[in-house]
């Protein structure tokens, strides 16, 4: 019997629960609460994720919680706008809140495709605590 040497493979990480996420996060816009079960299962998975994966989830998480501020960022400005509209000082309010949680919906559905464009080629998100793409 010989000995042959030992031969490292690198292990490709599954894809799947990465892609859960970001299908729950996009689901989310129809219902709201598939955000949250795909916050869930990111922070759930993150720890035992290998190094590509542990990007996708920390991405994922960070895409959540920041839109999370900038919408209620948003919320309330256009809360605040709509009762002051009727003395007319309000409606700037409301067209900055509304741009906001506009502009934050659109960033998130992008962040979530360029999570989804990444995984499929199989490669770490290359900044994933980034605030922009």
């Amino acid at each position: 019997m010989t000995d042959a040497p030992v031969i490292e493979t690198h292990a490709e990480e599954d894809k799947v629960l990465p892609a859960v996420v970001y299908g729950l996060y996009l689901l989310g816009f129809t219902n709201g609460l598939t955000f949250v079960v795909g916050l869930i299962v990111a922070y759930v998975n993150r720890d035992a994720a290998g190094p590509i994966n542990e990007s996708h989830y920390t991405f994922a998480i960070r895409t959540f919680w920041l839109s999370i501020a900038w919408f209620l960022i948003g919320a309330l400005l256009l809360a605040f706008g709509i009762p002051l509209s009727l003395l007319l000082i309000g409606i700037p309010m409301m067209i900055a809140g509304g741009a906001i949680i506009g502009a934050v919906s659109l960033w998130f559905v992008v962040r979530c495709v360029m999570g989804i464009y990444y995984l499929v080629r199989g490669e770490a998100y290359p900044r994933p605590l980034a605030w922009l793409i």
